[in-house]
């Protein structure tokens, strides 16, 4: 059901002020109007008792111009003015509490300015279904009457107890209460011929749930949580393709009820098992993957695409067998892999791979593996698996979209020529000059440059990536994190660099002073190599750790 205009409502004028409540059964718009007033206050008290504490509460729909107070022991129990601006209009919701009195009636207090006020203003009142009302509503009409018993509103929120034992459960995080937290939640629990469906997260636009025989939007039976206008509506669709959904005029649900506090947006409802054909439902002692999403809404109720992937389970499920206990993802399988071979890629085998063919000339030019210098040797292989990698790593995306995707951005344009850059390097390495020859130097610039651009934009590559909805690592972790890993890198660069100048500028000294020369070199050198082997290790150490980070990440997704 949508609330609007068809509302009933019923009005008091008083001092040229007027003051309307329009709603149904738990939740009521409160309107008051008049001239320029500077202040206001409003309650609900018990109509028979006006001297009684107050009355249930209230939501805001202009935070600029109204606040909630907590009066009593009730919390939210009255709205108040922010400032002194002039205001001619304010709007707020009352929510009646599980044990309203039969009658209701609204205070306002008015402050116009310094010394004009009114004080106790009697307002609307308003009646409990099948209560006679001592105040007749003002233009009740036939079908708001008819459909207002179809929707409720949640008193409290739902909670995860019978998760795995009583129903079928899917939360996100794992450990997700909706009870307690502000995360997603979806459960199923059959009664008889029907299932009772809970649907909660922190949203303030709508949430949705959609059954489908694959893990691609499209052909797929929808069921929607829509807030309009802090008034919640639930409705069935259909989605066809990438379009958006087809909502249904004829409504299948049952006891539908809602709740929106906070920021989290919750909403339950009964369905039968099995609905005839012409209604476009699935039946639901069948076998589906399970989408959960979350978006925004504009005026009207009119939805936007979700901004982020979906969460999606990894199997199909038959929420009317077994009750389970799971969770999903919101990253498809194949870009899952993508980030985390990228991941093994440009944080591990890179720049370890670097760092060996920067520094370690010296310290293993005396040590041979296969009969080559074993520096060369571990930065080839080390560089021949980030080639092996990325190519991987590359075409997942393309597998998975089927082609091109139109709305990730910059980040297929760099990574199209990150990959350009990591297959022309070895390719370049294979025409590498002798050590002597007289291109030697032109080839090392080239070949440093190449492989210098290729990381950085790598680096851009992946930030970039990050972020993406089909992946999206958690932000701003993320990217402090990968922050935290170029420092890492940087910092390690410079104290070699360092260390390096230091020991060149130590050597030169030895060999000025032509005192116990061999020996003092040998010294040198010695020093040299198990400095560069400690720091070594620690940075292979500290770049396994931030892989293992970012990879938990992604499996956490």
């Amino acid at each position: 059901m949508q609330y609007g205009a068809a509302w009933p409502c019923v009005c008091c004028l008083d001092t040229h002020l007027l003051l309307c409540t329009c709603g149904w059964l738990s939740k009521w718009k409160i309107h008051l109007s008049g001239p320029d007033f500077e202040g206001f206050f409003i309650q609900a008290r018990d109509a028979e008792n006006l001297d009684s504490p107050a009355v249930g509460s209230f939501m805001l729909v202009d935070r600029r111009l109204s606040q909630l107070l907590t009066c009593g022991r009730t919390k939210n129990s009255a709205v108040s003015h922010t400032s002194k601006a002039k205001k001619k209009y304010i709007k707020v919701y009352w929510i009646a509490p599980g044990d309203a009195p039969k009658h209701v009636q609204f205070l306002a207090t008015v402050v116009k300015k310094y010394k004009t006020f009114w004080v106790k203003i009697p307002g609307p009142v308003v009646s409990q279904p099948n209560t006679p009302s001592p105040t007749p509503p003002l233009h009740t009409t036939p079908e708001a009457i008819s459909t207002s018993h179809l929707v409720s509103y949640l008193s409290k929120p739902f909670n995860a107890s019978g998760c795995g034992s009583m129903k079928f459960c899917i939360r996100n995080p794992s450990n997700c209460d909706p009870e307690h937290a502000s995360c997603f939640f979806l459960s199923f629990q059959q009664e008889k011929s029907s299932v009772f469906i809970e649907m909660s997260g922190p949203s303030e636009g709508y949430l949705a749930f959609a059954l489908s025989h694959d893990q691609w939007m499209g052909g797929d039976d929808a069921y929607l949580c829509i807030n309009e206008d802090h008034s919640v509506h639930v409705s069935t669709a259909y989605l066809k393709g990438r379009s958006p959904p087809v909502l249904d005029s004829e409504n299948s649900l049952e006891d539908v009820s809602w709740r929106l506090v906070d920021g989290v947006l919750q909403c339950s409802f009964r369905r039968s098992i099995r609905l005839p054909a012409y209604k476009g439902r699935f039946n639901l002692d069948a076998s589906y993957y399970i989408f959960l999403a979350d978006g925004e809404t504009s005026e009207g109720g009119l939805i936007h695409k979700h901004s982020r992937q979906p969460l999606i389970t990894n199997g199909i499920y038959n929420v009317t067998g077994f009750p389970q206990d799971i969770g999903g993802s919101r990253s498809p399988r194949l870009i899952k892999a993508h980030g985390a071979l990228m991941f093994v890629a440009w944080i591990t085998t890179v720049s370890i791979g670097v760092i060996v063919a920067r520094f370690f000339k010296p310290v293993w030019s005396h040590s041979f593996l296969f009969g080559k210098e074993m520096w060369f040797q571990v930065h080839r292989m080390l560089m021949l698996t980030t080639v092996v990698l990325t190519s991987i790593s590359f075409l997942l995306p393309f597998i998975y979209r089927g082609g091109w995707s139109q709305q990730a951005g910059f980040h297929p344009y760099l990574g199209c020529t990150v990959m350009a850059l990591t297959i022309f390097q070895p390719l370049m390495a294979g025409f590498r000059p002798s050590r002597h020859a007289p291109r030697r130097q032109l080839f090392n610039w080239f070949h440093w440059s190449t492989g210098t651009t290729a990381r950085i934009l790598a680096v851009v590559t992946v930030f970039l990536g990050m972020d993406l909805p089909a992946l999206d690592l958690p932000d701003p972790w993320d990217t402090y994190t990968m922050i935290g890993f170029v420092a890492w890198h940087v910092g390690i660069d410079v104290l070699l660099e360092i260390h390096s100048y230091c020991l060149i500028r130590k050597v030169e000294v030895i060999e000025d002073d032509r005192v116990q020369i061999l020996q003092s070199l040998t010294s040198a050198e010695a020093e040299g190599r198990l400095f560069n082997q400690v720091v070594l290790t620690i940075y292979v150490c500290g770049n396994i750790v931030f892989l293992i980070a970012f990879l938990a990440a992604i499996n956490q997704i």
